[in-house]
This record gives C-alpha cells, sequence and structure tokens, in this order.
C-alpha cells in the first residue's frame, strides 16, 4: 500500500509540474515561474517516502538538499551578483545535523561546538563579503543563548542564569553603542532596564531561600 500512495505522489507531482510548465510556456514565457509551486509539489513524494516509513533523518537530509537547490537556483537567476544563498543555505543544513546528532543534539557540548561553527562562519562571511559594519554581533548575540539557557537550566542555576544573560545582553549594547554612535553614550538606558532582571532573581529567589 506504502508503494503504491508513493507512487500515485511521483505521477501527481510530475503530471502537476508538467502542466505548470505548460501554462507557464504559454502565458508567460518571459518569466520562469513554474519553479516556485513545482518546489512544493516535490516535497510531498519526498514526505511520504522518507517520513511514512519513520525515516525522519533521511527525509530532514533529502528535504534540504531540495531547499538548498531551489535557494541556489533563486540566487543565480535573480541576484547572481551577490550569494545570498551562503547565508539562508548554511542555516539550513542544521536541521539534518541536529537529526543526525540525535541524543548528541541535546547536550551542552552539542550547543557549545553549534554556537562556535554558526559565528565562525557569520563572522567570515562577515569580513569577506560586508566588511563595512560588523553585523556578527547580532548573529553572535542570538545564538549564545544557545549553550547558555540548556546549561543553566539543567543545573537549575536560575540567578546565575539571569546575570549571564544580562551580561550578554549589556555587552550587545554596549558593543552596538561603540560601533554605531560612539559619540552619543545611549547603552545606559536599556543597560539600566536589563539589570532589573538579576536583581529581582536576586532578592526574589536567592533571598527568600536564605530568610
Amino acid at each position: 500500500m506504502r508503494n503504491h500512495r508513493v507512487a500515485f505522489a511521483v505521477s501527481g507531482s510530475l503530471m502537476s509540474i508538467f502542466f505548470l510548465i505548460l501554462v507557464n510556456y504559454l502565458t508567460t514565457p518571459g518569466e520562469i515561474w513554474f519553479v516556485h509551486p513545482a518546489f512544493a509539489l516535490i516535497q510531498w513524494p519526498i514526505a511520504l517516502y522518507f517520513a511514512g516509513t519513520g525515516r525522519i533523518k533521511a527525509y530532514s537530509a533529502a528535504s534540504t538538499a531540495v531547499i538548498l537547490l531551489y535557494l541556489a537556483y533563486q540566487n543565480v537567476v535573480h541576484s547572481p551578483e551577490y550569494p545570498w544563498m551562503l547565508y539562508a543555505g548554511f542555516a539550513v543544513i542544521w536541521w539534518p545535523i541536529l537529526m543526525y546528532a540525535g541524543r548528541f543534539a541535546g547536550t551542552v557540548a552539542m550547543a557549545f561546538a553549534g554556537s562556535f561553527c554558526i559565528i565562525l562562519y557569520y563572522g567570515m562571511l562577515n569580513v569577506l563579503l560586508s566588511p563595512q559594519f560588523p553585523w556578527i554581533v547580532f548573529p553572535a548575540y542570538a545564538v549564545l543563548w544557545w549553550p547558555m539557557s540548556i546549561y543553566f537550566a539543567r543545573t537549575r542555576q536560575w540567578f546565575a542564569f539571569a546575570l549571564c544573560g544580562s551580561l550578554l545582553t549589556s555587552a550587545l549594547f554596549i558593543v552596538v553603542n561603540a560601533i554605531s554612535s560612539p559619540n552619543d553614550i545611549w547603552a545606559i538606558y536599556p543597560i539600566f532596564a536589563v539589570v532589573w532582571w538579576p536583581l529581582s532573581m536576586y532578592y526574589f529567589v536567592v533571598k527568600k531561600r536564605t530568610v
């Protein structure tokens, strides 16, 4: 029964894609738009073949390959002057990476390794493709919450989590202030609001336990 469903999905997808190609050629030959619905239609037989049998890891790899091909096509056709696919593609491949990592995907070691790879990769893109502004500070700030959240959630050190989170956020404001407007010291205002998080955790959690 499963083989019949997969065969039906493959046949249906191919027929639909052929129909879209025909309509595209007859109505708007100067614009290739059938690729967009074809991308969605291809996911149908892939999902039935892999996910239908419980092969979720293989499904993530196959689906990611299709997504990367679609992004590469869009990049080459519509904006070949700038390789933006390098930004999106690296984010997409983390789906199969985490799937194949299995139980290791939820560990602190995986979080640290993944954060380091992401920061290093996008840092290199920042230096090579757009050195005018160090935008790496923003994804680095976001991705560092990954290992920090896992570690403190497992150790249940909520005050330490609030303290590290506020320090990381304050560091972001200070760096952005120094980069964007060094003559106007505005970082102190959001930092003042951020420090209330560890203060409240200290007095209402830590102090409460000692009373």
